[in-house]
């Protein structure tokens, strides 16, 4: 299976700039799609970005512009740059990962969270 630990969070002041970081480990052949979803208090978890394992990128029309998805495959990491940061950018972070095993297996896993908060 595959682990995820995400790294980065913190609270920065609205217009100021995060990294967060999600490192995968274990036992997988490849992986294929990762991206980041986030939920605040009371509202829908949301799909902030995706990146491809050919580098093809996608955002949530609400961060487009503002955020930037990369991976580096070498060391199985994904990151997040969240750059002018919005108090609505206030939420639970989390990554996921769609990974490969042997066999055409293929699975699904999920960081831990770290937790972004914007004030003013």
């Amino acid at each position: 299976q595959v682990q995820l630990v995400e790294s980065g969070g913190g609270l920065v002041q609205t217009g100021g700039s995060l990294r967060l970081s999600c490192a995968a480990s274990g036992s997988f052949f490849s992986i294929n799609d990762m991206g980041w979803y986030r939920q605040a208090p009371g509202k829908q978890r949301e799909l902030v970005a995706v990146i491809t394992n050919d580098a093809t990128t996608s955002y949530a029309g609400s961060v487009k512009g503002r955020f930037t998805i990369s991976r580096d495959n070498g060391k199985n990491t994904v990151y997040l740059q969240m750059n002018s940061l919005k108090l609505e950018d206030t939420a639970e972070y989390y990554c996921y990962a769609h990974s490969e095993g042997p066999y055409g297996s293929g699975s699904v896993s999920w960081g831990q969270g770290t937790q972004v908060t914007v004030s003013s």
